[in-house]
């Protein structure tokens, strides 16, 4: 169970003194998910971020994923695919006709596809090492 909210502090009290490898969401800006990593290197675990990009908070792979990879930190995208879990809409602004919204929440491909952002997957490959 990833620590996602500060202001639970028994929950997260529990949870990084019962993990051996510390998990977390955290979809702010790359200030704001600095500061919660640097909060949770105190509990001196391996960590990783089960949730972490949000375009509109401005928690974009060209920010977070270097911090990540310089931390060595795993990451987990929340979406890959547009489609079946609907994380091209952001949590609170649902679209009542469906339609697809103009800066995606999550998701990285379309359906055919076909990226959402070309230079996103270019800032995935380069961190990863894919080619």
């Amino acid at each position: 169970m990833g620590v996602w909210n500060h202001n639970l502090k028994e929950l997260n009290s529990f949870q990084v003194s019962n993990s051996d490898v510390i998990t977390y969401h955290n979809y702010s800006d790359e200030i704001k998910h600095q500061a919660m990593i640097d909060t949770l290197k105190l509990f001196n675990r391996p960590m990783v971020c089960t949730e972490y990009m949000a375009r509109r908070n401005n928690s974009l792979f060209s920010n977070i994923l270097p911090i990540l990879k310089a931390q060595n930190i795993g990451a987990i995208n929340w979406g890959l695919v547009s489609g079946k879990t609907n994380t091209i809409y952001a949590w609170d602004t649902p679209i009542s006709d469906g339609s697809e919204p103009s800066l995606w929440f999550h998701d990285i491909f379309k359906k055919d596809g076909i990226p959402y952002n070309q230079e996103e997957i270019n800032i995935i490959k380069t961190q990863t090492g894919i080619k």
